[in-house]
């Protein structure tokens, strides 16, 4: 399937937020352009409205009826440096939401066909499957947990300050430098997010994600405004809150919501009886679920799997 560009995003499968990006020229010109216009509302195939529809996968020229000029980010963005119709997927696997894909052709009459929308669309979730196993690879943490650290940008999104503390912790967030951003895409992204909430609701909802740093810490970062003379945003990168970090190690793991809900259990130190009456479910129930949870997770007791979890969500 011949395409021209191509972008790829992972996704914090709990909040569907970028936590990062990967572009081909000529896309690194416009990455803060289209990541604005992805988070800024009212555009067509966003990827959080595709995480959540029915069918996950559409094209610019499909969802328009082949009039690309209905869409801002055509208009604005794409057709300025040559691109036409777009190819966007939301990489879901059972009912989680890992990445985003976007391809792209050169601007002209030729776009995405039904039948390549449909191999990308069984291509899907294979790709989320990917995205899935490698939010779980690296070793864990091998330095002590880092202070929090706080990123002001201006309303352009541009970098205004950092405490040390955030100097150091944007070092651990992975880079996107194919997009040409100043900040990791992720920041980038959840400030953006933070910009349409205030203008769709009037308040500030607190987007937010958790990506593992460098440091093997699984990281927080959730923006807020500031109030003063000049608009400002703040980006407060964390250490991400130990129960937080177990569960996207738990959903990456593949593990069902039942099976989470024991293996969270299990870490409050809940024998098989106690999670049988609470859960209503017979013992029997109970230890076919902890076989799949130690199977999934390559585990052989409840004692590795408090280890494992335990130290590794640090």
């Amino acid at each position: 399937m011949p395409i021209d560009a191509a972008f790829l995003a992972t996704a914090d499968p709990e909040t569907l937020m970028f936590t990062g990006i990967r572009v081909e020229e000529p896309l690194s010109l416009v990455s803060a352009s289209f990541l604005d216009n992805e988070f800024g509302g009212g555009d067509v195939n966003r990827f959080a409205s595709l995480a959540r529809s029915r069918d996950h996968v559409s094209s610019l020229d499909a969802v328009t009826a082949q009039d690309r000029m209905a869409s801002a980010r055509y208009r604005e963005i794409m057709r300025p440096i040559g691109l036409g119709d777009e190819l966007r997927a939301a990489l879901v696997t059972g009912d989680q939401c890992w990445g985003y894909l976007c391809l792209h052709r050169a601007d002209g009459s030729l776009g995405f066909t039904s039948s390549e929308t449909a191999l990308i669309r069984r291509l899907g979730p294979l790709i989320a499957e990917g995205l899935r196993h490698a939010v779980l690879m690296g070793d864990g943490p091998k330095i002590p947990r880092p202070p929090a650290g706080v990123v002001v940008l201006d309303d352009a999104l541009d970098l205004v300050a950092t405490t040390p503390e955030g100097d150091e912790l944007l070092s651990l967030v992975a880079g996107d430098g194919s997009a040409r951003l100043p900040l990791p895409g992720v920041v980038f992204a959840i400030a953006a997010a933070l910009k349409e909430s205030e203008r769709r609701d009037g308040a500030a909802l607190a987007p937010r994600a958790r990506v593992r740093g460098r440091s093997g810490h699984w990281l927080e970062i959730h923006a807020s405004r500031l109030h003063g003379v000049e608009p400002r945003i703040a980006v407060v990168i964390t250490p991400a809150e130990r129960p937080s970090a177990i569960r996207i190690m738990l959903s990456a793991y593949g593990l069902s919501s039942r099976e989470q809900e024991i293996a969270t259990r299990v870490l409050r130190g809940e024998s098989t009886r106690e999670i049988s009456d609470n859960l209503h479910i017979s013992v029997h129930t109970v230890q076919d679920h902890l076989k799949k949870i130690f199977d999934k997770i390559g585990v052989r007791s409840r004692r590795d799997l408090v280890a494992h979890l335990l130290g590794n969500s640090g």
